[in-house]
């Protein structure tokens, strides 16, 4: 059974002869209520001091379950970003190394024609000069030749005519 402080203040009880001094027992009574007035004061304020506590607490929980669920969810953003960049990387890796291998192909290909010119142009400097050989060696059997044929016509002339001497040098300044 409860009792308010209203119930102790209109408390009333019977006289009797040697009983207690009432304006004590009423005092008591009075200060009693006011006790209890006062804790009752204060308890519903702690009840509700309680509930403001109880919903912060829910609310706090509430913001640690969503900073958890938000941790979870960047600890996998970050393992999938992680895992990304691991992926782009290597396929980065691997376009570097067919670029790679695409220039060496490249280069080794450069190098094969560029030999075979070289080959080429040593067989032409080879047939150029066999055929500056021949041409000079020609040229020389001509020269050879008009030498000859320059010394009969100098005997020639000295034999028959009398007349002057022709020189075969003069001859060749006049063809020049």
């Amino acid at each position: 059974m409860k009792i308010t402080p209203l119930e102790i203040k209109r408390q009333k009880f019977k006289k009797v002869i040697r009983g207690y001094d009432t304006v004590e027992v009423d005092m008591f009574l009075e200060m009693l209520a006011n006790e209890m007035e006062e804790l009752t004061f204060q308890n519903k304020e702690y009840k509700d001091k309680v509930i403001e506590l109880e919903a912060q607490l829910t609310n706090y929980k509430n913001i640690e379950k969503t900073l958890q669920q938000t941790l979870l969810q960047a600890q996998e953003a970050s393992g999938k970003s992680i895992e990304n960049s691991r992926k782009e990387a290597e396929l980065i890796i691997k376009d570097a190394e067919l670029k790679a291998s695409q220039i060496l192909e490249r280069a080794r290909l450069d190098f094969a024609r560029m030999k075979e010119e070289i080959t080429a142009l040593k067989a032409r400097k080879e047939s150029i000069m066999s055929k500056l050989k021949v041409l000079l060696n020609s040229e020389i059997d001509l020269l050879r030749a008009l030498e000859v044929d320059d010394e009969d016509v100098e005997r020639d002339l000295s034999k028959g005519t009398g007349k002057e001497r022709i020189e075969v040098n003069e001859i060749l300044k006049k063809l020049d």
